[in-house]
């Protein structure tokens, strides 16, 4: 048998010698993540700070992976070894470490992630800005994601010579393959490209209200293809994010989220209707969802079936509290006419004439 060294006199085979010098790397790897780990949960008792917590929660697992496997590389250099072993070793090593990194870089992705989510907060009462930030960042992210991905992917490959070697045979043909893969493409190239469009000249944002193929609902994702559009009864409705680019649709809080609500309310000739903007102004203060900018009441429209069309124009700070605000105030009015001039309620107006009137 083949010995490499003594250890405290005593001959150690070759194998065990690379085992020992393996265990000790990942051991120590492992005793310098348990290190950085308590040092940042010590941090993060010390210093209430988001970066600090997400890099706990999100890098946690993959650098307990990654300096394990980095000082079991360096370790190699001290090993002893045929070549039929040490090259699979290396390969495999070297593709571990890549995957590992490249999953590192995601979750620091993901840790800026949460300290632009917790800086600009959806919650807010006017979150314009916040909203528009948001957006940008979601779709940077899944691109800057998908592009990693890809990129490990084409390195991994390329470490393999068989690979180079099909590539090499590939360029030959690469103009007619170019051509096909650009029409083949051409669909995935434009929702891309609309998709850049979307995030930074921003006719939606995350959380904007929609009114989309006749359907309310609030953009509650955008991706790199589609957009998901989550409707007031809890359906969801996906859309091809070029939709937004060719198609028209109403955004209710590009600009701001204010809004206007009216509630049509059609009565008979006879509705006075100064008690009606009174009792109006009496709901709409004692109401917290009006936002106290507008309150109007005004005869619209005169019906030819005998009634006068009332507008009752209300305002508020959200479509959600503009919703609730008009059905509030649509049942309130129709119980203080129902109570106060039940005579003035829509009514069908029948004239008879006597055939003696003539005569």
């Amino acid at each position: 048998m083949q010995y490499l060294d003594t250890i405290f006199g005593y001959p150690v085979p070759l194998f065990l010698k690379n085992l020992i010098i393996g265990l000790a790397a990942v051991l120590l790897g492992i005793l310098i993540k348990f290190i950085i780990h308590k040092t940042f949960i010590l941090l993060s008792r010390w210093w209430d700070f988001i970066i600090i917590k997400s890099t706990i929660k999100h890098l946690r697992r993959p650098v307990a992976v990654f300096i394990p496997l980095l000082l079991l590389n360096f370790s190699l250099d001290l090993m002893v070894m045929p070549s039929a072993i040490r090259l699979p070793l290396d390969k495999a090593l070297e593709i571990a470490l890549t995957i590992t990194f490249a999953l590192i870089l995601i979750r620091l992705i993901n840790v800026l992630e949460d300290y632009f989510y917790l800086k600009y907060d959806l919650n807010k009462e006017d979150n314009l800005k916040e909203r528009k930030i948001r957006t940008q960042l979601q779709f940077v992210r899944k691109f800057i994601v998908s592009l990693i991905i890809l990129i490990t992917a084409a390195i991994i490959l390329l470490s393999f010579e068989s690979m180079r070697k099909i590539g090499a045979g590939l360029l030959t043909g690469v103009g007619i393959g170019g051509i096909i893969i650009g029409f083949a493409a051409q669909k995935s190239l434009g929702n891309l490209l609309a998709g850049f469009q979307i995030a930074f000249t921003q006719p939606i944002r995350i959380d904007d209200v929609l009114i989309v193929e006749g359907e309310w609902g609030k953009v509650e994702e955008i991706t790199l293809t589609y957009v998901v559009v989550n409707i007031w009864d809890q359906r969801r409705l996906i859309l091809p994010i070029t939709y937004f680019i060719e198609k028209p649709f109403q955004n209710w809080t590009r600009v701001s989220a204010d809004l206007l609500g009216t509630v049509f309310l059609y009565l008979d000739y006879t509705i006075p209707i100064e008690p009606l903007r009174q009792e109006m102004t009496r709901l709409l203060n004692s109401n917290p969802l009006w936002d106290k900018r507008v309150n109007v009441v005004q005869v619209t429209d005169s019906t030819k079936d005998g009634s006068i069309e009332v507008r009752f124009l209300m305002s508020a700070s959200n479509s959600s509290r503009a919703f609730d605000l008009r059905c509030n105030i649509r049942e309130a009015m129709i119980a203080f006419i129902q109570t106060n001039y039940p005579e003035s309620l829509p009514k069908k107006r029948l004239e008879f004439k006597d055939k003696f009137d003539n005569i």
